[in-house]
C-alpha cells in the first residue's frame, strides 16, 4: 500500500513563543494523517465508533531531526507497513522546506469499544486492507 500524504500549515497555536511547532503536535499532525488516510476509502473515525470500534495507539516510537516553524508547510506521510488482524504498524514522517523533520513508528490497535479488547477489523477495513 502506498504512502499517503497530507499537506499542513504550522499556525501559531502550534508554536511555542519561539515560533517553533511544540513536539506533541507533531503526533497531532500524524493522527489527521491517520484519520485522512482512512477517509479516502470512505471510511470515518465516527462510523467506526458508531459501529463499535476504536482505533487506538498500542505504541509510538518518535525521532525529531528538525524544528518546523510558524508558516512552514508541511507534508505529513502515513505507511502501512505491517498488518495483523487487529494491528497496523505505521511509518510516518513530517517534511518541511524539503527536509524530514521528524519520523515515527505508530502501531494502532482496533478495539471493541465497549469491552476495550482488541477485535478484527471490520469487513469495510479489512477489504481495504486486504485489497
Amino acid at each position: 500500500m502506498s504512502a499517503f500524504t497530507l499537506p499542513v500549515t504550522v499556525y501559531i497555536e502550534d508554536t511555542d513563543a519561539g515560533g517553533i511547532v511544540y513536539y506533541v503536535n507533531y503526533l497531532k499532525y500524524m493522527e489527521r494523517a491517520r484519520s485522512e488516510w482512512l477517509k479516502q476509502f470512505g471510511i470515518t473515525q465516527r462510523e467506526l465508533l458508531d459501529a463499535g470500534i476504536q482505533l487506538v495507539v498500542h505504541r509510538i516510537e518518535c525521532r525529531y531531526a528538525k524544528p518546523a516553524r510558524l508558516d512552514d508547510r508541511l507534508m505529513v506521510s502515513a505507511e502501512v507497513v505491517e498488518q495483523s488482524s487487529c494491528r497496523l504498524s505505521f511509518r510516518q514522517r513530517v517534511t518541511g522546506r524539503g527536509e524530514p523533520l521528524c519520523e515515527a513508528s505508530v502501531d494502532i490497535a482496533c478495539l471493541d469499544a465497549s469491552r476495550l479488547r482488541p477485535t478484527r477489523w471490520p469487513s469495510a477495513l479489512a477489504a481495504v486492507l486486504n485489497g
